[in-house]
């Protein structure tokens, strides 16, 4: 695999294609429906959605459903957290009419696909991606099959809609990586049927936690979108900070006073070093009242697109059965090439 110099090189020259072309780029974004979505996630990915979406960037967005199984027992809430997901999309302001919303349990061709691209990857390949690594970890449990085989699916993910362009931070490099090796391979075996996917590596700025660390589901530190202004004050309230009155911006020794800071910031567009002199002596209760506020504020047309959204109980089975077909007609169409570049049609 090339290089990160060299992966950034090329993003910087997609980045300036984009803005040039968008019309000639599709994407493929998503993420698994594992709980309520949350401020890192607006920052991280979902503003950066709603971007190339207005330039006009076609756009496939997977609630990767199937995939939540590959590091946990069930699937009870799942239904949940996808319906709350859409809602989430819709008041930041995806727009079904020009992205296609779907999951991956309703496309089965998509699923299909991984049949062929388990054949092009070795064990040990899988075994070296990070993500499986750091999930295999993070779950304390035996290496499932389908832990083993996450990214060939993130691969089919990509590549069921032959997409050109995936959005990713510095460390999810690696699966798109594995599906441009995927993509390749099968061109190379079978004819061309892909085109190899390209990185837009994306400024994504990691929102701390309540406690400091990364803002997470599975930490159960963030602020959800789907939060009340009260339950955000009530969030933000039982943040650990200390006792000393003078504000400062230290994330390495003062935690929970310098992710408060920093989630205020983002929220601000300013910097976090500029809000601790402006909080100056008040001490924590200031920091707290000050950043909820910040929040509340920034949130509030969010929740208020949000509120209006949910009060159609029609509109999230809507959008889902209108992405769920389309997304299965594209599915469909490019499981006929494969089985045609692969002499499977009887």
């Amino acid at each position: 695999m090339e290089s990160f110099t060299a992966t950034a090189r090329r993003s910087a020259d997609v980045a300036d294609a984009v803005a040039r072309n968008p019309e000639r780029f599709r994407v493929l974004t998503g993420e698994r429906p594992t709980g309520p979505l949350h401020l890192g996630h607006y920052f991280g990915t979902i503003r950066e959605r709603v971007r190339l979406q207005q330039a006009g960037v076609d756009t496939f967005l997977v609630l990767a459903d199937y995939q939540v199984i590959t590091d946990r027992d069930t699937t009870a809430h799942v239904s949940g957290h996808v319906y709350g997901a859409v809602l989430d999309y819709l008041a930041a302001g995806m727009d079904p009419g020009l992205t296609t919303i779907f999951t991956h349990s309703a496309v089965p061709a998509l699923n299909q696909l991984m049949l062929p691209f388990l054949s092009l990857v070795s064990e040990a390949e899988l075994r070296r991606n990070p993500t499986v690594k750091a999930e295999l970890a993070a779950s304390g449990r035996a290496l499932s099959g389908l832990l083993l085989s996450y990214p060939v699916h993130q691969a089919a993910d990509i590549l069921f809609c032959k997409g050109t362009l995936v959005p990713v931070g510095k460390d999810n490099l690696p699966h798109v990586e594995m599906t441009r090796v995927i993509a390749r391979r099968f061109n190379e075996r079978y004819g061309d049927v892909f085109p190899v996917p390209d990185a837009l590596i994306t400024s994504t700025p990691e929102v701390p936690g309540l406690d400091g660390r990364k803002m997470s589901k599975s930490y159960g530190n963030a602020f959800a979108l789907s939060m009340t202004a009260d339950e955000t004050v009530a969030a933000i309230r039982r943040t650990r900070t200390d006792d000393v009155r003078r504000i400062t911006f230290d994330p390495e020794h003062r935690p929970g006073v310098s992710a408060l800071l920093s989630t205020a910031a983002l929220c601000l567009g300013v910097q976090p070093t500029e809000l601790a002199d402006t909080v100056g002596d008040g001490g924590s209760g200031e920091l707290k009242a000050f950043t909820a506020t910040v929040v509340n504020e920034f949130l509030a047309p969010m929740r208020e697109r949000r509120r209006r959204l949910a009060a159609d109980d029609e509109l999230v089975r809507a959008v889902l059965r209108r992405g769920n077909a389309a997304a299965n007609r594209v599915a469909e169409a490019t499981l006929t090439e494969v089985r045609q570049a692969m002499g499977t049609v009887y």
